[in-house]
């Protein structure tokens, strides 16, 4: 069977189009309009089809026939850290990705955002998107707002001589990426249709992982500290064991991944060392609700910043009054980005296009259960 084709708009550094590429899909087109974005991509993956340029210049025909459209519209609209100013935002860039459905008419897309984007505030212009995305040919009107067209949305969904174009099955799914291994809780909303005619019958992929695992392994088994080279530490106060106890047998996940997990071996930053992107930020200082990520717990998530790069959530905490920034490299890690993947621009710059991106490792999971279902459908 030949590769499954795929389109992936808003590509930043490479996150989620690394992840669709392990997952087996095979990139026709990225469309990115940051420069530096695109210095990584060029830099890394130097064969893809990179188009630099602003996604609504692009005629989708031009790239013929697809599988897939992925992407991760801007999501500083509705990030929580942002002014959240969602359809008001002129980068808001859904509208985009809904063309893109229109005119590709793939098999199934795959958009991701922020948790912020379920915010109670948006909870109608989510409906606004999804619907869009289902019916996907309907003619939004540009000479009406967005309430009033979410109205003619819904009244076309629920009418009986509807008579369907075409449309997507489209689901929405909050995933933490710690549960699918990456050493981090990021939460990412997900977008998921399948065009209507395959009848996919998907479902999110199930987590691998748990903080009860993690728990198990620090405090019952005390593998966790064994395999670190680290003597076995007490549980906090208020951290029950006695549930964590199950025998093996009805154990089917792994444990939660650590910071320590993805850089407890690596030197320290500015030491004499052939990693890419490994030297010391000075700087770094803990502050009320900025006191940096713990050595053996998920990283806090990381954050791309408006102006700069946010303090505490980029810092490691050492958790003797002692903090200091991750480097480029070890972001990269938590972001399960593999070490030969050299991000371009200043130090800033590049931490920005690490808050900005997708897990690899997440990415990859979803993308690879929506590759098996279209395998399965061909």
């Amino acid at each position: 069977m030949p590769p499954l084709r795929s389109i992936e708009l808003f590509s930043g550094a490479g996150g989620l189009a690394l992840g669709l590429e392990g997952a087996g899909f095979s990139h026709v087109g990225l469309v990115e309009r940051n420069r530096d974005a695109c210095a990584t991509l060029r830099l890394n993956r130097p064969k893809w089809n990179l188009l630099e340029t602003d996604v609504r210049k692009i005629n989708f025909a031009d790239f013929g026939a697809v599988e897939m459209v992925a992407g991760g519209p801007p999501c500083q609209p509705f990030s929580i850290g942002g002014k959240a100013r969602g359809y008001d935002d002129l980068r808001d860039m859904f509208p985009q990705a809904v063309r893109a459905v229109r005119e590709l008419r793939p098999r199934a897309f795959m958009f991701e955002n922020v948790r912020g984007l379920m915010r109670q505030a948006f909870r109608n212009y989510v409906e606004f998107i999804r619907l869009q995305l289902t019916y996907p040919d309907f003619p939004v009107s540009s000479d009406l707002g967005w309430e009033a067209n979410l109205l003619r949305l819904q009244r076309h969904h629920t009418s009986k001589r509807r008579v369907d174009g075409l449309v997507y099955q489209v689901s929405l799914h909050l995933a933490d990426a710690a549960d699918y291994g990456v050493p981090q809780r990021r939460h990412r909303v997900f977008f998921v249709g399948f065009r209507s005619d395959l009848d996919a019958k998907w479902s999110f992929p199930a987590p691998l992982c748990s903080a009860d695992e993690l728990l198990r392994e620090k405090y019952v088994t005390g593998e966790y500290w064994s395999s670190h080279g680290i003597a076995r530490r007490s549980p906090p106060a208020g951290v029950r064991i006695a549930s964590l106890r199950e025998p093996l047998l009805f154990r089917s996940q792994g444990r939660w991944k650590t910071v320590r997990d993805a850089i407890g071996k690596l030197p320290e930053p500015g030491s004499r060392s052939n990693l890419a992107n490994h030297v010391f930020q000075p700087g770094a200082r803990a502050y009320a609700g900025h006191t940096g990520s713990p050595f053996d717990e998920p990283a806090k998530a990381l954050k791309a910043g408006a102006h700069g790069v946010p303090g505490g959530e980029n810092m490691l905490d050492y958790g003797n009054d002692r903090v200091r920034y991750f480097s480029v490299r070890e972001s990269a890690r938590i972001q399960t980005f593999p070490d030969n993947y050299v991000f371009s621009g200043s130090w800033t710059e590049s931490m920005r296009q690490l808050g900005n991106a997708v897990p690899v490792q997440l990415a990859r999971a979803v993308a690879s259960s929506i590759h098996r279902k279209l395998e399965e459908l061909a």
